[in-house]
């Protein structure tokens, strides 16, 4: 049973390095979260994050997986997790991954059980210690601008293998320094999701410059 959790892990830790771009959505309201979603997903960006300062968090989880569930291009996950009950929520909602702003150890304990990669937010050497020897795979590097993408080349010389995805302060501007410092994926927030005077559309159409800008990363570096 082991091996099969770590497949499964490690397949979903795949799917979001492929993706490359995952998108970190605050919903005004559950239906809100859906229809970014939606868009953000017509876009191009498949990796999701429904964050927990969203109303009903979990139904909006919910609906997106049984929406996508069967599309294994796309990926939802669940985001400002901060408790190990949320985290154990999110899973049976249908959440593929977890994120958290702070590495909390309850919720890493539920998300190893689960087979379910936890992306903890670390901004020092110790703390990204601490989430790789309770398991973590990807550290989330965040807040990402404070430290800028020079952190994330500092320390690959004592953590050479450590996965990083820099989120806060990202934007198509500036995701080709995130990548070329060592960063597996980049969150997006504001910059990616924000959605003007309730066109939905403006979202998959940055979704798409996003995406874009991602492949001309990756083709420039093939």
């Amino acid at each position: 049973m082991w091996y099969t959790f770590y497949v499964q892990k490690r397949n979903t830790i795949l799917r979001l390095i492929d993706a490359g771009v995952v998108a970190v959505v605050r919903g005004k309201s559950e239906e809100d979260a859906v229809r970014v979603a939606d868009a953000l997903i017509e876009g191009g960006v498949v990796a999701i994050e429904i964050t927990f300062s969203t109303p009903n968090a979990v139904s909006a989880i919910k609906q997106l997986s049984g929406q996508f569930g069967q599309n294994k291009s796309v990926i939802i996950g669940a985001g400002t997790v901060l408790d190990g009950e949320t985290a154990h929520l999110s899973i049976l909602a249908g959440a593929e991954f977890v994120v958290s702003p702070v590495f909390v150890p309850e919720v890493a304990e539920v998300c190893n059980l689960n087979a379910t990669p936890y992306i903890p937010g670390c901004m020092t050497v110790t703390e990204i210690h601490t989430a790789i020897e309770a398991g973590v795979d990807v550290v989330k590097l965040f807040p990402a601008a404070t430290l800028g993408p020079e952190f994330i080349k500092a320390i690959r010389a004592p953590f050479p293998d450590v996965k990083i995805m820099p989120t806060g302060g990202v934007c198509i501007d500036n995701m080709a320094d995130w990548f070329d410092a060592g960063a597996v994926a980049v969150g997006g927030g504001g910059s990616l999701t924000k959605v003007v005077d309730g066109d939905y559309s403006g979202c998959t159409a940055t979704a798409r410059q996003w995406v874009k800008r991602l492949e001309e990363i990756r083709s420039r570096d093939a």
